[in-house]
């Protein structure tokens, strides 16, 4: 099996969800392993000196629309919604239940994947527990056991410190991978993290 591929990303970021079946498709590939750690982004952003949407310049948010068009054709997305209906959203119990999923065996980045489609492809609101159960149940994974797991102090506890661990190793947005202490930020560098892997 190849080294660990680290993955920082935010159950709603636009470009993990644009990256989320391709790079599924390089861990199989690769027989790769792969640590997802979902981070806070309304912490990370700040921490790093980013900006979050509402605060940005009119014409970065209008380019921003102009890039998520672009990308979609380019990959063929046309289930993806480029102004969804709850966007911004909080995130943050989404990003713990991938936590919780991981902490208890299961296949946390199927799950990481299926919450990025809720946003961006279904228009749901993934700061609602319902809409979460009913995702978690999709890729047949126990929604009641996740939602437990990720209110407990200990998955908490967990989701902060990917945030702070985050935020020390130099990780300013998502989604971001790290190889062998090699950062490759975005979704549009998948061609390179694959290159590493290859070797």
């Amino acid at each position: 099996m190849a080294d660990a591929v680290t993955y920082y990303m935010t159950p709603a970021s636009p470009y993990c969800y644009l990256g989320a079946e391709r790079f599924t498709a390089l861990r199989r590939r690769s027989d790769l392993a792969v640590a997802i750690k979902p981070v806070e982004g309304g912490l990370l952003l700040p921490a790093t000196g980013g900006l979050p949407l509402a605060q940005r310049h009119p014409a970065r948010k209008a380019y921003r629309l102009v890039e998520l068009a672009r990308w979609r054709r380019h990959l063929g997305m046309r289930r993806m919604n480029i102004e969804p209906a709850f966007f911004p959203v909080d995130d943050r119990l989404a990003g713990r239940c991938i936590v919780a999923a991981a902490r208890l065996g299961h296949d946390a980045l199927a799950l990481g994947n299926a919450l990025g489609a809720c946003v961006w492809e279904r228009q749901e609101n993934v700061a609602d527990p319902t809409v979460l159960r009913a995702a978690i149940g999709r890729v047949g994974l126990p929604g009641p056991q996740i939602l437990a797991e990720a209110e407990t102090p200990a998955c908490q506890a967990a989701y902060a410190a990917n945030t702070d661990k985050a935020v020390a190793r130099g990780v300013f947005g998502v989604p971001w991978y790290v190889y062998r202490d090699e950062p490759f930020w975005g979704q549009d560098r998948l061609d390179f993290l694959e290159r590493a892997l290859i070797g």
